[in-house]
């Protein structure tokens, strides 16, 4: 058998980065959080990240701006976008990124289940080849 997933959770609010994390947790996944994109970017932990779950509207670099980042850097982490703010510019600009989704906050455990498995399938994809 494979190595669990690691789900890497970017969000500013405590809150909401705790609540993630133990629904991540509860799905069967591996879960780490982090307060910021430049905490996540310096992390160790993003070389072992099949997939992020990120707000978009954070202080400093925000989770459209670490989507860009992470593309300069070359790498292909399937994101999965959260916000309590679903603009159709943001979700546009998200999705033309290349997330997997945006999620609206609050969101249920099912559709982050099966976001999470979307984005996995095609983290797998890439890794596969």
């Amino acid at each position: 058998m494979g190595q669990t997933p690691v789900v890497s959770i970017v969000d500013d609010d405590a809150s909401v980065r705790i609540a993630t994390g133990r629904l991540v947790r509860s799905l069967g996944f591996t879960a780490h959080t982090f307060a910021s994109a430049d905490e996540f970017l310096r992390s160790p932990l993003i070389d072992s990240t099949s997939c992020i779950i990120a707000d978009i509207q954070m202080p400093g670099m925000s989770g459209l701006d670490l989507q860009a980042a992470l593309r300069t850097q070359g790498r292909q982490l399937p994101i999965i976008f959260i916000t309590a703010f679903p603009e159709d510019d943001i979700r546009a600009r998200a999705m033309d990124g290349g997330a997997v989704g945006l999620l609206a906050k609050p969101f249920d455990g099912t559709t982050l289940m099966e976001q999470i498995e979307a984005a996995l399938e095609t983290h797998g994809d890439e890794t596969a080849h």
